[in-house]
């Protein structure tokens, strides 16, 4: 039977200039290989970045030992399996070239039976510098990519990402990014298994084409046994089987598989089995969930629908676009990741895009996406830039498509294969992009023939789409609003005010963003005390977006006094992100069955930076995450200004039809109720119903605009679902009054309890710990005098224990109110607010 032996483990590095050998483990970098043992700063602080491309620029060598006995010597077949080398490796074993690498997309497997000793063996992989191989590319064929960054990345498969972008840091590292093994088998074994499935009314047929390698001239038998999420197993067997089998097996009364927010996640475990003589030679097992997942692309009375649709049911897809973690890929984990995917489950979520520009992830991000019920829009890793399709570059993303495919087509969450990130759009819209026949015909090629070909072999059940955005090819209007995805950047780099979104009904907004800072706790991991200044040397090398800082500027003159110190500037950008990506997120929610889709730039980092992200490299929830809990939230109460008139929306994303209830109230900046309503609607199951339309605002002066808000409250079943507050004037043109907030805090054994109430009409009510880090129940809150709200900090999620008394010390709170200097002479008179 099948022998795996990990070879992780006594690894050494060396390169030219290193006195003494480093030892360390796969997953291996050199950057971290060198951080980790003190030979280079912090590439993450200050301006350490700068010597990256340094450290990028020379060869590396990376060599292990390890033992066989003869057992595994005399096996019929030994396949050493590298998962991931970045990128460009010469590989030895015992003296013996094996192979040269240059993708590393790719897994490369090799036979090396003849190569290995009994006893001691040696094995080593000569990394070379990625920098110098893609300046002499570039001299030979000048290849247009991101002016962010390094020129000629385009020739090189490696993450784009990891020679800089708009985000992240020119930090081409170089290493063994995933597990080596070697594995031996003897007489046969599986080569591949390709599952599809059929769903009737009460059951599930599922269909397995396996591939088998013969080792020898023996007759095989096939096995599969399925066990479901109980723990209850069956087995159909086949005798006799060929090189390339299909093997059906039937699920009675199948468990479905949901998104988050429309049923649960059960999944099935499928084990293949080759037997020779009734004992098993080879083993294959498999996690999946039983569900449908298509794309419906379809004439309508708008243009041409763009819409996921789950077992039948079509869904609002919410989420975010994903980007590699960590630039030291090595940093990665399962235990990181998973904090990333369960907060995207706090913050209801549905999907994830994963962006083309970085990285395939590794197998258990999809594993916990299946797990908590996360679509996964998958890209491949192509974006931004043109390629030279020679016959070197084709056939290794041939293998790189292959590979890819075949490890990921199995999940439940994988959702759509994308051809690239922007690249036709580029080629039709972007000035800089250069008017190149030949790199555009190989486009056309590449995405349009070669790899929707090898998906019709590989995986033919996944929807397939060229490009992100795109209206479905060819270069046909790929930035449509009427038709297939958008990426829509008016408001941020178009410097448009966040009522432009308004204007379009997009089918599905695939990319959309606005930029914040992050916290002042991250921004202390990088800075001394005189880099704080936005325009400092160090912040804007924390700053890759050129223009962004005078961005984030210009949108606060729009909305927000200015801020009082370097604190408060950080806390008014994130509002600020919060307010453009909600009145997004909200337009096209309200606007249920036309738009279907809201995927924002950006759910996470690479390393801390200012960026379009919602939650920071750290793991620090910015407002915008907060605020994405809210406005992804199944039940969405949303109001709308038309005119003078106020329209207060339910968005229902449920599989229940709901009795709103909604009660609003007119007040004073003070607090005090000017008058108010109550609204029952009957809102059906996904759908949005407009449930009112409150014509106040022609008796409300301008004046009065600047010192009154609205306050609503939706309650389903006698519970309130979620308070919205709505001002009618621009914050920095609404007189606030000092709240006085309170707080009352204590303990239970799991959690912390805070109760706030406020003196007045409070906005973005902020928590947060001085020196440690807390994922709140509900954050940057609006307060009325008259409505406690209360908020949990649960135990588990603060990263160091504390006790009450400490946990009251460096809980700190702040509104609106805070982030400006304040006249308080002036106080007295902000309540005058006439009530007729």
């Amino acid at each position: 039977m099948m022998k795996t032996i990990e070879l992780n483990r006594n690894w050494i590095l060396t390169y030219d200039d290193l006195q003494q050998p480093i030892q360390t483990e796969i997953p291996a970098s050199v950057m971290n290989d060198l951080l980790q043992n003190g030979r280079i700063s912090d590439p993450f602080y200050r301006d350490n970045e700068d010597q990256a491309i340094e450290i990028a620029s020379k060869d590396y060598l990376y060599e292990t030992s390890f033992s066989l006995d003869d057992e595994m010597i005399n096996e019929d077949s030994i396949k050493l399996r590298f998962q991931g080398l970045d990128t460009l490796a010469e590989i030895k074993l015992n003296g013996s070239l094996i192979s040269h690498t240059n993708n590393m997309h790719r897994m490369y497997e090799f036979e090396v039976k003849e190569l290995l000793n009994t006893g001691e063996n040696h094995l080593s992989v000569k990394l070379k510098s990625p920098i110098n191989y893609i300046k002499e590319k570039q001299k030979e064929l000048a290849l247009w990519g991101v002016p962010d960054a390094e020129e000629g990345y385009p020739h090189l498969r490696k993450g784009h990402s990891m020679f800089g972008w708009d985000w992240g840091p020119r930090m081409p590292d170089l290493g063994i990014w995933r597990n080596v093994n070697l594995t031996s088998y003897s007489k046969g074994r599986i080569d591949d298994v390709y599952i599809t499935q059929q769903h009737h009314e009460e059951s599930v047929m599922l269909n397995f084409r396996i591939g088998l390698e013969k080792l020898t001239g023996q007759a095989f038998d096939m096995e599969v046994t399925i066990t479901d999420p109980n723990g209850k197993s069956e087995s159909t067997t086949k005798k006799n089987v060929a090189l390339t089998e299909e093997i059906t097996h039937k699920v009675e009364q199948p468990q479905l598989w949901w998104p988050n927010g429309y049923g649960k996640q059960p999944l099935y475990t499928a084990e293949v089995t080759l037997l020779s003589e009734g004992k098993t030679v080879h083993k294959k097992t498999i996690k999946t969930g039983l569900r449908t997942i298509r794309v419906k692309h379809e004439k309508d009375e708008w243009g041409k629908s763009f819409e996921f649709e789950v077992n039948g049911l079509s869904l609002f897809a919410m989420g975010a676009n994903y980007i590699p973690e960590d630039n030291l890929l090595a940093r990665n984990s399962r235990e990181k990741t998973k904090r990333l995917i369960t907060d995207c489950v706090d913050a209801n979520y549905n999907m994830l895009r994963v962006w083309g520009g970085g990285i395939y992830p590794e197998s258990y991000f999809y594993e916990l996406c299946d797990e908590y019920g996360l679509i996964v829009w998958q890209d491949f890793m192509f974006a931004c830039s043109t390629y030279d399709l020679n016959d070197e570059f084709r056939d290794t993303v041939v293998h790189e498509v292959i590979d890819n495919v075949k490890r990921l087509r199995h999940h439940a969450s994988l959702g759509i294969w994308c051809g690239n990130n922007e690249i036709e759009e580029g080629w039709e819209h972007w000035e800089q992009m250069p008017n190149d026949p030949k790199r555009k015909a190989d486009y056309i090629k590449l995405f349009e023939y070669i790899i929707p070909e090898l998906l019709k072999e590989h995986d033919p059940e996944t929807f397939y789409w060229s490009s992100s955005p795109s209206s479905g090819g060819g270069f046909d209007k790929p930035r449509d609003p009427n038709r297939g995805d958008v990426h829509y950047w008016e408001v941020w780099h178009g410097l448009k005010p966040f009522t432009e979104y308004e204007k379009y009904h997009f089918r599905f907004c695939s990319e959309f963003g606005f930029q914040s800072f992050p916290s002042i706790k991250t921004i202390d991991t990088f800075t001394e005390p005189e880099d704080r200044n936005i325009f400092s040397r160090v912040m804007e090398k924390h700053q890759k977006n050129g223009a962004a800082n005078g961005k984030i500027l210009f949108y606060l003159s729009e909305n927000f006094l200015y801020p009082k110190d370097f604190e408060s500037l950080i806390y008014a950008s994130q509002l600020l992100q919060v307010e453009a990506i909600k009145y997004g997120v909200e337009h096209w929610r309200r606007n249920r069955g036309r738009c279907m889709g809201s995927l924002y730039w950006q759910l996470n980092d690479c390393w801390p930076v200012a960026s379009w992200s919602s939650i920071d490299y750290y793991g620090r929830w910015k407002a915008l995450h907060y605020f994405a809990r809210k406005f992804y939230a199944p039940l969405l109460l949303s109001v709308r200004e038309e005119g003078e008139n106020v329209e207060i929306h339910v968005t229902n994303d449920t599989r229940e039809a709901v009795s709103a209830e909604i009660e609003w109230k007119l007040k004073k900046n003070n607090g005090e109720e000017i008058t108010g309503g109550r609204i029952s609607r009957q809102v059906s199951s996904l759908s949005a119903e407009r449930c009112d339309t409150l014509s106040f605002l022609k008796n409300v002066s301008a004046t009065q605009k600047r010192q009154t808000y609205l306050e609503c409250s939706l309650k389903v079943n006698d519970k309130v679902i979620s308070n919205v507050t709505h001002l009618f004037v621009k914050p920095k043109h609404f007189t606030f009054i000092d709240p006085e907030i309170q707080a009352a805090v204590s303990e239970t054994q799991d959690a912390f309890e805070i109760v706030l109430s406020s003196q007045s009409y409070a906005k973005f009510v902020e928590l947060d710990m001085t020196d440690n880090d807390c994922v709140f129940s509900d954050n940057f809150v609006d307060l009325s005098p008259d409505r406690k709200v209360t908020i949990i900090a649960e135990k588990n999620s603060i990263n160091k224990e504390v006790t009450l008394n400490t946990f009251k010390e460096q809980l700190n709170i702040r509104s609106i109110y805070d982030m400006s200097v304040h006249e308080s002479s002036n106080q007295e008179a902000y309540g005058q607010v006439s009530s007729n």
